[in-house]
């Protein structure tokens, strides 16, 4: 039996189940941070005592922070130079994406210096030396999870082995094939750890509030919300802006073609689900399948502007709560660094707290602390993070099809009009054939989501 699309009862089934168990994770740190806010608030010191659920968590992350960093700018630096070969289109996308993402970053830290999210916490600074007055029983839990590896050997590590692997030419691609493989490893390790987020939540947000009180849990919906925002205006003003410029075409009308694709995301909290509708669909639209087959996989490792706006306003946030503000060295520093690292940050749960993280511990290691709180509102923030970056690589394959001339824009006005529909049947096929292996040519590595 198939349905309506054409696609297996079976694969419904597991379509549906995997939704469904995003789901429960979702649920699930709801729950957390409403019941540790609820502890911390009538139970001040029970609060503070499940602060090791918090730290543990935290030092999972860690643990994942340097294969993380490691595996994804080796890859990162490798599709670089596949994207370069495919000529114009490669190298023209590169310089978009980077100019993009480092334009977002730029807007996260000018919305957080404005707000100045955390403010007025203080919470106690994350020491790593300083052995914390914790049962003896939890003291030696927490010692089994590893150490971290320190962040800014590895980055630089990283760079040299993708750069000596590049000039290595065909006989470097095995190693790279082995490195991709190491990344599925690392981030299904990673997704694994994502599911205790609720556990962490709890015990995060129940010692933070437990020792600060109704203004932690003020500060989380203050930073929420101007995320929310910011990325909204991101999309609307920026984005939308720099399409009517350059191609005529409403930010509206583009984001109403692709409906279905935003439910997608919202459901699933990853921009990865709708990949390829979104090859398809644009396609569909008029671009060219060259320029469709580059800019789209590379985007979605090169392009993600609601990532970087989320990195700099949580990094503020976590600062300020920390009692250690940042000043404009640290802080364009930090966006270097974020440029860099948050290439491997897209598509995967926990791998923008672990790019976080990271940028956090290669700057001021005393602020990892403040990491918990936002391991209780991360997920509220992902579905903004996803549909900000889904829609900026949305916009950049109109855009570089037009600076390329290879979009037909009788095509664009008929589709966005609602005279020729989209045909999900052209989306199967389209799923089946010639552009999925486009798709696994152009990007790094296929990868997983939760």
């Amino acid at each position: 039996m198939a349905s309506q699309r054409g696609e297996s009862l079976d694969t419904v089934k597991t379509r549906r189940k995997g939704i469904d168990k995003s789901h429960y994770l979702y649920i699930a740190v709801i729950a957390a941070v409403i019941l540790g806010a609820v502890v911390g608030l009538m139970f001040p010191e029970v609060g503070k005592s499940l602060k090791p659920l918090g730290d543990g968590f935290i030092k999972l992350i860690k643990m994942m922070i340097a294969p993380v960093i490691f595996c994804t700018i080796v890859l990162g630096i490798g599709s670089i130079a596949k994207a370069a070969t495919v000529g114009k289109v490669g190298g023209l996308a590169l310089g978009y994406f980077v100019a993009m993402s480092t334009f977002a970053l730029a807007i996260g830290l000018v919305v957080g210096n404005l707000i100045h999210p955390g403010e007025g916490l203080k919470l106690a600074p994350y020491d790593p030396n300083k052995k914390a007055e914790v049962d003896s029983t939890v003291a030696f839990l927490l010692n089994i999870i590893p150490g971290d590896i320190p962040v800014l050997p590895t980055l630089f590590a990283a760079i040299l082995v993708g750069f000596a692997l590049q000039k290595m030419g065909p006989q470097g691609a095995p190693i790279l094939k082995v490195i991709g493989h190491g990344q599925v490893l690392v981030f299904r390790i990673l997704i694994m750890i994502m599911w205790l987020a609720p556990v962490g939540a709890f015990g995060a947000i129940a010692a933070v509030v437990g020792a600060t009180g109704f203004q932690a849990i003020v500060s989380m919906f203050t930073l929420m919300a101007a995320f929310y925002i910011t990325c909204a205006l991101f999309i609307v003003i920026i984005l939308g802006g720099l399409l009517k410029v350059v191609t005529g075409v409403n930010i509206f009308k583009l984001m109403k073609y692709l409906g279905r694709e935003y439910l997608l995301i919202f459901s699933t909290s990853s921009s990865e689900a709708a990949l390829p509708r979104l090859i398809a669909k644009m396609e569909h639209l008029g671009v060219s399948k060259p320029v469709v087959g580059v800019t789209v996989p590379t985007g979605y490792s090169f392009n993600l502007d609601g990532t970087a706006i989320y990195l700099t306003m949580a990094s503020l946030f976590v600062a300020n709560a920390m009692g250690t503000p940042l000043d404009l060295g640290a802080q364009i520093s930090l966006l270097v660094f974020m440029i860099i690292a948050s290439k491997g940050a897209a598509g995967v749960t926990g791998a923008g707290l672990a790019t976080l993280a990271a940028g956090l511990q290669a700057h001021k290691p005393e602020l990892l602390g403040g990491v918990g709180m936002i391991v209780g509102i991360d997920r509220f923030m992902s579905e903004a993070r996803a549909l900000t970056n889904f829609t900026g690589n949305a916009v950049a394959t109109v855009l570089i099809g037009t600076w390329v001339k290879e979009i037909d824009g009788r095509q664009v006005d008929d589709v966005l009009s609602g005279r020729e529909p989209f045909d999900e049947a052209t989306m199967l096929a389209h799923h089946h054939g010639e552009p999925a292996a486009t798709e696994s040519e152009t990007r790094p590595v296929p990868v997983p989501t939760a």
